[in-house]
């Protein structure tokens, strides 16, 4: 585990070394989001986001900030961290303080914060984390920048194929929701 240890890190020591990396002429990428079931859509946007720079940090949201359902996150904070922390791409990964990663953004300032494609249209964005993410990136001089390349949902695969309902439950829950829209 030495190695993998040694890219994690707490948020205000990746402050000192972002300035350290910065003073060093290097360009910082910062990806951020839950990374609850690491799949192949993270590793292409993880490996997209470090072509924007020379260093790749992310940093995952805390369990307690994690809004996806019940029981989730699947995996603990830690044990993201290490799964991120394992791949090659990856130089440094932190666990998140806040619910957001504002306050990361202004301690790490990185020259660049990579989201995935699916936060492209900001105004989607029901609960506005994206767009006040965006508003520090432009505050502290950083560029926004989205990768492009397959999209999956953790939340989507778990509730696919990691599904604990019976078939029957899942039969009623479909006939209720066609029944009681909402929309």
């Amino acid at each position: 585990m030495g190695r993998v240890d040694n890219k994690i890190k707490t948020i205000s020591k990746l402050a000192e070394i972002s300035e350290e990396l910065r003073a060093n002429g290097k360009r910082i990428v910062l990806c951020h989001g839950v990374f609850d079931l690491l799949h192949i859509g993270h590793i292409r946007y993880f490996n997209q986001a470090k072509e924007h720079g020379d260093v790749l940090i992310v940093t995952l949201t805390p369990d307690h900030y994690v809004d996806k359902g019940p029981d989730r996150p699947a995996f603990t904070e830690i044990l993201r961290a290490e799964a991120l922390a394992s791949l090659g791409e990856t130089d440094y990964v932190a666990i998140n303080e806040w619910p957001t990663a504002e306050e990361t953004l202004r301690a790490i300032r990185p020259h660049v914060y990579a989201k995935g494609d699916e936060f492209k249209n900001i105004d989607n964005d029901p609960l506005g984390k994206i767009g006040k993410e965006a508003d520090v990136v432009r505050e502290i001089g950083a560029e926004l920048v989205f990768t492009s390349d397959i999209v999956y949902s953790s939340s989507n695969l778990i509730n696919r194929y990691l599904n604990r309902n019976s078939e029957e439950l899942d039969e009623y829950l479909k006939m209720f929701r066609k029944r009681y829209r909402l929309d």
